[in-house]
C-alpha cells in the first residue's frame, strides 16, 4: 500500500479507525495518530449502535450513519448486514422519504451523480469523472415520483444512494461497483425550485422530446463507459416509466423496480398468502387499488403466474380488476391508459365499495399512494366475503400506507393476513402475536443484480421476475405463515439473495442470454463474488 498515514485515515475504503493493529500502525505511518487502545470490528459495532439508538430521530441516525458510511465504508456494512432489521427502516423506507424531501437541506458530502441538460452532448464524457470504472450496477432516478411523495427533483437522489446500499448490504455487491445518479431534467415542483437552498437544476421538467433525447444519451453513454452495468430505473411517473421499459428492456441490461421489482415481491406475498388462506392461486380473485405503474406490473406478472397454472391470457386478466379515484376501471374510463387496456372492465360504475361488495376479492392490494384508503367498512367488506382476506397495504412512506397492521387486524377481529410497503411492528390481538409481513422489493433487487452481473445477462426478459418471485416464496417457513408473515426474517435476506441470484443466472446461461463462461458450481461461484466488509 502507498497510502501512509492520515491518508489511510481519511480513505473510506482503507480506514479501520482504531482497528489498525500495532504492526499496521507502524507501517502505515499511523502511530500517534490514533488513540491507544485498538478496538476489534465488533467492538467498534457495539460502539455505533449505542450512538445510533441515543438519536433522537431517525433523520438523525440517518446522517450519522451516512457519516459513517463517508470514512470508513467496510464499517458501515458490517454494522448494515449484521443489523438489518433494524437499520433497514433508517437507510431506506420510511427514513429514506423524509431524507429526499429534505436532501437540498442536508447537504453534506455527495455520494450521487448528476446529469442536466446543460450536458447534453457531453454525458458519456461527464461519465469518465466518476472515480470508478467496474460499474455493474446503476439506479437511476428522474425524481419525477419519488416513493408516494411527488416530484422532488434533484432530490431524489436519496432513492439511489439508498438502493444501492441495499444492493451491497443485501447480496454483498462491492460498493465500488455502485453508481447512483439521477437525472435531473428540471422538476415542476414550483415551491422547490423557488427555494433558495435546491441544489437542482431549477426549471421546468423538459417537455417529452427533449426529455427522452437526454434519457437516450444516458443510455448510449453508460453503454460505451460501463458495457456491463446493470441499469434500474426508480421512481418515474408511470408513462415514462413504461416508456423506457419498453423501449430499453430488450436492448441493454435494465429493468424498473416499481414495476417489476414490486411485481415480484407481491407476487412471492401473494403466493404466500393462499397457502394461510387456502385458496389455490389459480383459484383467486384480486382487486387493486391504484391503477399505476406498480399496481399493473404486479398485475402482468400475475397473468404470466396464473397463464402457468393453466389459465388463458384473458382467463388471466379477468382475475385482475382495478380501482381507483374514479372507481372501477372499465373501458370507458376517462384516464385510461395503455398498460391499464387489459385490465379494464365493460363499461359500469362503480365504487371502490361496490366493487368490493360486487367482485368479492379475495386478495387487496393496495398501490396508490392515498394513505388511510383502507377503511374499517373496506376491511369489514373484505371479511364478509372471506375467512382470511389478504390485505396488501403497500404504499410508501408510512403515511402513505393504505391502513396500518393495528387496523387490518382490529377491523378485521383478527382474520387479516397483512402485509405493508412500510415496516410495522408486532401486534398482539386478543392473545394472538400476528407478525406483519414488510413487502420491501429489497428482497428481489440485490438478488437479481448479483445474478445479471455474475453471468454478464445481456438483458432480463420477464420470466426472470417470475423465477424470483418463486424463489422468495420458498423461503418463507410454515412458522412464519403460522403468524401471518408472507416473507422470510430480513436477517436472511443475503442468503435469500443468493438463492434468487443462482436461478437468475442459471436461467440467463439456459437461454443463452449471458456473456460470461458458465461455471460448473454456479451458487459457489456467484457466492465467491461476494462484498466481505470484514477487517
Amino acid at each position: 500500500m502507498d497510502k501512509k498515514g492520515v491518508v489511510v485515515l481519511r480513505d473510506k475504503k482503507l480506514s479501520k479507525s482504531t482497528a489498525f493493529t500495532k504492526e499496521e500502525r507502524q507501517a502505515l505511518g499511523l502511530r500517534g495518530l490514533l488513540p491507544h487502545s485498538i478496538i476489534s470490528q465488533e467492538v467498534q459495532e457495539m460502539r455505533v449502535m449505542s450512538n445510533i439508538r441515543d438519536k433522537g430521530s431517525n433523520i438523525e441516525k440517518y446522517i450519522f450513519l451516512s457519516a459513517l458510511q463517508d470514512r470508513n465504508e467496510r464499517l458501515y456494512y458490517h454494522i448494515i448486514m449484521k443489523n438489518l432489521e433494524e437499520l433497514l427502516p433508517i437507510i431506506y423506507t420510511p427514513t429514506v422519504g423524509e431524507v429526499c424531501t429534505r436532501f437540498s437541506h442536508i447537504y453534506r458530502i455527495d455520494k450521487g451523480f448528476y446529469i442536466t441538460p446543460d450536458d447534453k452532448g457531453d454525458v458519456l464524457q461527464l461519465l469518465g469523472n466518476w472515480p470508478e470504472n467496474d460499474i455493474r450496477i446503476i439506479v437511476v432516478t428522474d425524481g419525477s415520483r419519488i416513493l408516494g411523495l411527488g416530484d422532488l427533483g434533484v432530490n431524489g437522489i436519496g432513492i439511489s444512494i439508498g438502493k444501492l446500499s441495499l444492493y451491497t448490504a443485501g447480496a454483498g455487491i462491492n460498493p465500488a461497483q455502485c453508481m447512483p445518479i439521477v437525472l435531473d431534467l428540471g422538476t415542476n415542483n414550483k415551491p422547490l425550485r423557488e427555494d433558495l437552498l435546491y441544489l437542482g437544476y431549477p426549471h421546468p421538467r423538459l417537455d417529452d422530446e427533449a426529455y427522452f433525447e437526454m434519457v437516450d444519451e444516458f443510455i448510449k453513454g453508460v453503454q460505451i463507459k460501463f458495457p456491463k452495468a446493470l441499469i434500474q430505473f426508480e421512481d418515474f411517473i408511470t408513462p415514462k416509466a413504461y416508456a423506457l421499459l419498453e423501449k430499453y428492456q430488450h436492448e441493454v441490461l435494465c429493468f424498473n423496480d416499481d414495476i417489476q421489482g414490486t411485481a415480484a415481491v407481491a407476487l412471492s406475498g401473494v403466493l404466500c398468502s393462499t397457502r394461510v388462506s387456502g385458496i389455490p392461486f389459480k383459484e383467486s380473485r384480486i382487486l387493486f387499488l391504484g391503477a399505476g405503474s406498480a399496481a399493473t406490473g404486479i398485475a402482468d406478472l400475475m397473468v404470466d403466474a396464473f397463464m402457468e397454472e393453466g389459465l388463458s391470457r384473458e382467463e388471466a386478466q379477468d382475475r385482475l380488476w382495478f380501482v381507483d379515484i374514479d372507481g372501477l376501471v372499465t373501458k370507458d374510463h376517462k384516464k385510461l391508459l395503455s398498460h391499464n387496456v387489459p385490465y379494464a372492465r365493460p363499461s359500469q360504475h362503480m365504487s371502490f365499495e361496490e366493487t368490493l361488495h360486487h367482485y368479492q376479492p379475495h386478495i387487496l392490494i393496495g398501490a396508490s399512494g392515498a394513505g388511510g384508503a383502507f377503511t374499517q367498512e373496506v376491511i369489514q367488506i373484505m371479511c364478509k366475503y372471506n375467512e382470511r382476506p389478504a390485505i396488501f397495504a403497500l404504499s410508501n412512506p408510512t403515511t402513505s400506507a393504505e391502513c396500518t397492521a393495528e387496523q387490518a387486524y382490529e377491523w378485521s377481529d383478527g382474520k387479516a393476513i397483512f402485509v405493508s410497503g412500510s415496516p410495522f411492528g408486532k401486534v398482539e390481538y386478543k392473545g394472538k402475536l400476528h407478525i406483519p409481513g414488510q413487502g420491501n422489493n429489497v428482497y428481489i433487487f440485490p438478488g437479481i443484480g448479483l445474478g445479471a452481473m455474475a453471468c454478464e445477462a445481456k438483458y432480463l426478459p420477464d420470466p426472470i421476475f417470475l423465477i424470483a418471485a418463486k424463489v422468495l416464496a420458498s423461503q418463507v417457513t410454515e412458522d412464519e405463515l403460522s403468524h401471518g408473515t408472507l416473507f422470510p426474517r430480513m436477517t436472511h435476506l443475503q442468503e435469500i439473495s443468493l438463492e434468487i441470484a443462482t436461478a437468475v443466472a442459471t436461467y440467463l446461461w439456459d437461454q443463452g442470454l449471458a456473456r460470461a463462461e458458465r461455471p460448473q458450481d454456479i451458487k459457489a461461484f456467484i457466492a465467491d463474488l461476494q462484498y466481505d466488509p470484514e477487517y
